[in-house]
């Protein structure tokens, strides 16, 4: 038999000429480009890619339209999709991503730290974020202009959106900067040239920079601390410790952190504490947890010295005795670094800083009981590890005494690389 003339064919296959239904489905699996394409074709596909399914699919994964939102807005599905494509069509590639960590962030916020949500400033516009632009006369990168579509950043308040750390004499709270301020202090000094802050510290003064541009050894977009070098004969020769390579990883990776909780929260505030699941130890009715922090602030690589801090966990199990309530007495520390250097610290009559009331004691632990304390430690090398042990002994059985482990708990910093200066 013969085939059909050419002409018979594609008369035969043509979309137009489908049931509606099969060729809804079609439709159904285009992506909002084709779809809109669709509507110039002919009059039928104009119609059908207006119906209005088609574009719930589209609304929920672009902009995260949710059912109620639909109802409360009281507009179809491709009016909202339109409308929103208008305000945010430039950033259709990570609005649906950052606007799902801001939604994640308020949530998690609004139970924990509910204080920290007054603190967060409403949107910018499109005009503020390109006046801005013109001022520094650098180009924003669309995953910064998109978060701040969202959220402006926050007051200048504390604590800081951005985490904190405390010491004994040492404290630090990360604001994430509001777009006005954050373009004062628009870097274009040799070592810091086309650096924007992100952050900023009202105690420390210390800031995260995005590079704007890729000069003096830095990539375009890459977020780090500046570190001056403390050995070199220029005072603008810094180090840069990285903490991200674009403002969409920096922040949804920070926020993964927060809401999943992975950064404790202390006095309703983020701690930038990272916890390693496999870093506890039991013993009996003992668990033991670490969790550490690199502070970049009082680091330095010229000369090698790195700072870390690290939270201890102790908790005795509610189902322990009454009579297994104990003190603990003193600890041992075996301390490694790199090159495989020891140190070891070992002592009796050792005092623990309780953070609540600022005294000074030697910890009680009965059932149930949680004791937390932090303390720091010091590297010539990049990397280390600690473990050892507590020593406690029991309060209704004045002479016995017992060790209980602390794992094994590695610390790394931040990468780095030196400004080319």
């Amino acid at each position: 038999m013969a085939a059909p003339p050419d002409t018979e064919l594609s008369s035969a296959l043509s979309l137009e000429l489908l049931p509606t239904d099969p060729l809804l489905l079609i439709l159904s699996f285009l992506d909002y480009r084709d779809l809109v394409s669709c509507c110039y074709l002919n009059q039928r596909l104009n119609q059908l890619s207006s119906h209005d399914p088609l574009w719930k699919r589209h609304c929920k994964k672009y902009w995260l339209i949710s059912e109620e939102e639909k109802s409360r807005r009281n507009q179809s599905w491709k009016a909202i999709f339109t409308s929103t494509y208008s305000d945010f069509g430039r950033y259709i590639h990570c609005y649906a991503t950052l606007k799902k960590a801001w939604d994640d962030l308020e949530k998690y916020l609004g139970q924990w730290c509910p204080r920290m949500i007054s603190s967060l400033k409403e949107s910018a516009r499109e005009e503020e974020l390109d006046a801005v632009e013109a001022q520094i006369r650098c180009k924003l990168p669309d995953d910064y202009r998109c978060s701040f579509r969202i959220h402006n950043g926050q007051k200048l308040v504390v604590p800081g959106l951005m985490g904190s750390m405390a010491l004994s004499n040492h404290y630090r709270s990360e604001d994430l900067l509001d777009i006005d301020t954050a373009a004062g202090g628009f870097q274009q000094r040799l070592g810091l040239k086309q650096c924007l802050p992100l952050t900023f510290c009202i105690h420390t003064g210390l800031s995260q920079y995005m590079a704007l541009e890729s000069v003096e050894g830095r990539n375009k977009y890459e977020i780090f601390y500046q570190c001056p070098d403390q050995m070199a004969r220029k005072p603008s020769t810094i180090v840069m410790f990285i903490t991200g390579t674009s403002y969409l990883e920096w922040f949804t990776s920070y926020v993964n952190e927060v809401v999943t909780g992975g950064y404790p929260i202390i006095r309703d505030q983020i701690f930038r504490y990272v916890h390693d699941k496999k870093c506890v130890a039991t013993f009996f009715f003992f668990t033991v947890s670490v969790s550490t922090s690199f502070l970049p602030e009082l680091s330095s690589v010229h000369p090698p010295h790195y700072f870390f801090t690290y939270r201890i966990r102790i908790e005795m199990s509610k189902d322990a005795l009454p009579e297994k309530t104990c003190q603990l007495d003193s600890r041992y520390w075996r301390i490694t670094n790199a090159k495989g250097d020891v140190d070891e610290v070992q002592g009796p009559g050792v005092f623990f800083f309780l953070e609540i009331t600022g005294e000074r004691e030697f910890p009680i632990i009965g059932p149930g009981k949680v004791y937390e304390y932090t303390s720091c430690t010091t590297f010539s090398t990049t990397s280390g590890y600690m473990e050892g042990y507590y020593t406690f002994h029991c309060l209704y059985y004045k002479d016995k005494f017992f060790n209980v482990t602390i794992p094994r708990f590695h610390m790394f910093f931040f990468l780095f690389k030196v400004s080319t200066a």
